[in-house]
């Protein structure tokens, strides 16, 4: 891989990894509601689900995805229906002590399978094994460049997100303040599986 592929492997993995989405809003709000030693299983999980899919893509199962519209139909149908249960289950949660509980509870197992049903993590799998791994002699040599790279993203971005809850946290215990965020990070989730219907 020539210095100019690995410029745009990170331009890429900056603007896809940093852009909102549901990773970032669930480590917001995780972070927010029940503080960041609590987020830190999701933010931990993400790079380690989406290295996952990434390796299954590069395999050949991403193939698979984009060849079978009804698999690739069903996954965005999980994700679609996921995105509006945690939606749903963060819209409720008015107070620290509330949201500390089981209404709002994204555990490591939880965030590892998010990746499989998350559209946008399909999306920049799919891509960056059509553009940097693929058909290419050095295949595996570059596997083990770009996953690297896209695992520090993934935590980094995902950790910088739930820094950002965190640091909210006090501020959002007054009034209603706490409702208002979660339901505004509600919003986001529903907005993104709006968007996720049209890809």
């Amino acid at each position: 891989m020539n210095w100019q592929e690995f410029t745009a492997l990170l331009v890429l993995a900056t603007a896809m990894s940093f852009s909102p989405g549901p990773n970032t809003t669930l480590s917001t709000a995780l972070a927010a509601n029940g503080g960041l030693p609590r987020a830190m299983r999701f933010v931990v999980a993400v790079p380690v689900g989406w290295t996952l899919l990434l390796a299954l893509c590069a395999a050949g199962i991403g193939a698979l995805v984009v060849a079978v519209p009804s698999l690739r139909l069903a996954i965005k149908a999980l994700g679609i229906g996921y995105l509006l249960w945690l939606a749903y289950k963060l819209s409720g949660s008015a107070t620290l002590g509330r949201a500390d509980g089981k209404s709002l509870s994204v555990g490591f197992g939880q965030g590892v399978m998010l990746q499989f049903v998350n559209i946008k993590a399909w999306l920049l799998a799919l891509t960056l094994v059509a553009g940097w791994i693929a058909g290419q002699p050095d295949a595996l040599h570059r596997f083990a460049i770009v996953a690297p790279v896209m695992l520090t993203y993934a935590f980094a971005s995902n950790f910088a997100y739930a820094l950002v809850g965190a640091l909210l946290r006090e501020w959002l215990a007054k009034g209603s303040r706490l409702l208002w965020f979660n339901r505004a990070m509600g919003l986001v989730l529903v907005l993104t599986a709006w968007w996720m219907v049209g890809v």
